[in-house]
């Protein structure tokens, strides 16, 4: 009887286990994993090693080996696939890659996967479900853009993984909480893939990383609603999607004439020294003066708080800017005063190296606060770079560049005023403190271009 009862016990308990992954099937999805073995997945690019450990896919680091992942036989273009995934520790992080591809000779032949994939990130920054577009262009949506989301990813336990690309989007969800969003222009189809990130510390090695319930949707795809504060990393040129515009963004430019700018000295567009064509609008070079050729153009609109975004392209040398509360009543014989979002070449113009502590320097504020950032967040020159500058109602700034924040500080506080008492501003009485300006780009005699400015009020 007891020896009944002990294969019977076996018999359910080896039932659930090889039915745990289809049990748990949501309806209009299909299983990528079937809880038991690898078919259907393959390794590329590293030597880490995957197997089957209690109904998960487990993943195992190594030393000496660049990232590896496991990755889909199958490609797939619009889909929505959930999954569980936990890191055993807060040593390496990993992710799961989307749309992606293999290039076989890279790497001296090992090999290089590359392609969106969503974050797994458990180190103090928090960027787990950020999108970082792995073997190709870096981050794309690092988690300071949708800070309030940080910590939704917890280390030593399954987390709940959810990806949607449909169209041109990528949204991800972690714990149901959303994160990060991104409108592309590449990749309309690829493999799914697990990666175990590489390591190159002897106590790094053998951490594992696990998921299950793997499962994916491609038919009867409907959009997910997403937070309408996100800010979304669209990277198409000059447009907003359906969903930025339902969450209050307009674009400054149009990508194809003046409408809603003129000269800062004037209500017309300045009818030399500024180029507008192929979905950009350009400072023409001169001599390198200060606003002497075509001059600066600021916004017809003004604006009190606000969340603005950009992408410049700055050429060898360059120097330009943008401004934020312009009023346009300061005597001035160089360019409009206001605050201003450095736009500058740090290594070949002079100006990096003026003022205090580089407080001249790329996305600094001019002459008042240094931007902390890091070279591998500031694209090359001849390469588009994102600003960001968000103004909220109780006068806190920020400014970002490429998706990371690189400072902030506060509109006419005791610290903000002693900044300006010490610097070229102190001339202007309440600089910077006006209730609402224009945005203005910067006429510097070099050629700048610029293009994606849009804005929402706050």
């Amino acid at each position: 009887m007891k020896t009944n009862r002990k294969i019977l016990s076996l018999i359910i308990a080896a039932t659930m286990l090889a039915g745990a992954s289809s049990a748990q099937t949501k309806k209009g999805y299909t299983s990528l994993f079937d809880g038991k073995t690898l078919k259907g997945w393959k390794r590329l690019a590293g030597t880490a090693d995957y197997k089957v450990v209690d109904g998960a896919i487990q993943g195992t680091t190594v030393t000496g080996s660049g990232n590896t992942f496991l990755v889909t036989e199958k490609e797939y273009g619009d889909f929505v696939l959930e999954l569980d995934a936990k890191l055993e520790n807060a040593i390496s992080n990993s992710g799961v890659q989307t749309r992606s591809h293999f290039d076989a000779a890279a790497n001296n032949g090992k090999g290089k996967v590359y392609g969106r994939q969503c974050e797994f990130d458990p180190s103090p920054r928090a960027w787990a479900g950020g999108i970082y577009d792995e073997g190709r262009r870096d981050w794309l949506y690092p988690m300071d853009l949708n800070a309030k989301a940080k910590g939704a990813f917890k280390v030593g336990e399954y987390n709940h993984i959810k990806i949607e690309c449909i169209g041109n989007q990528m949204k991800t969800w972690i714990n149901g909480v959303p994160m990060a969003y991104v409108i592309d222009t590449v990749d309309a189809k690829g493999f799914i893939g697990l990666q175990v990130h590489a390591v190159s510390k002897p106590e790094e090695a053998d951490k594992k990383i696990w998921f299950k319930n793997i499962q994916i949707k491609t038919t009867g795809l409907k959009p997910e609603p997403f937070n309408k504060d996100i800010y979304v990393v669209n990277l198409t040129p000059n447009s907003l999607s359906a969903f930025e515009k339902q969450s209050g963004w307009q674009l400054l430019f149009d990508g194809r004439t003046s409408t809603g700018w003129h000269s800062a000295r004037s209500d017309k567009f300045p009818a030399k020294g500024w180029n507008i064509s192929n979905g950009l609008i350009s400072v023409e070079p001169s001599n390198g003066a200060e606003s002497t050729n075509g001059g600066d153009i600021v916004s017809d609109g003004q604006y009190k708080a606000f969340d603005l975004s950009f992408e410049f392209r700055l050429t060898e040398g360059a120097n330009s800017g943008v401004k934020y509360f312009v009023t346009l009543g300061e005597k001035t014989q160089g360019s409009a005063i206001g605050l201003e979002y450095q736009v500058l070449d740090d290594v070949r113009h002079p100006d990096a190296k003026l003022g205090r502590d580089g407080n001249r320097t790329l996305a600094s504020l001019y002459d008042l606060i240094t931007a902390k950032k890091q070279p591998r967040f500031t694209h090359a020159i001849g390469q588009w770079n994102i600003g960001r500058v968000v103004v909220y109602p109780n006068n806190h700034v920020e400014h970002y560049l490429n998706g990371v924040k690189v400072l902030e500080y506060d509109r006419g506080s005791k610290e903000f005023k002693d900044l300006v008492a010490i610097s070229k501003y102190k001339v202007w009485p309440n600089f910077g403190e006006a209730p609402e300006g224009h945005i203005l780009l910067q006429d510097h005699g070099n050629s700048v271009s610029f293009r994606n400015i849009k804005l929402r009020n706050l």
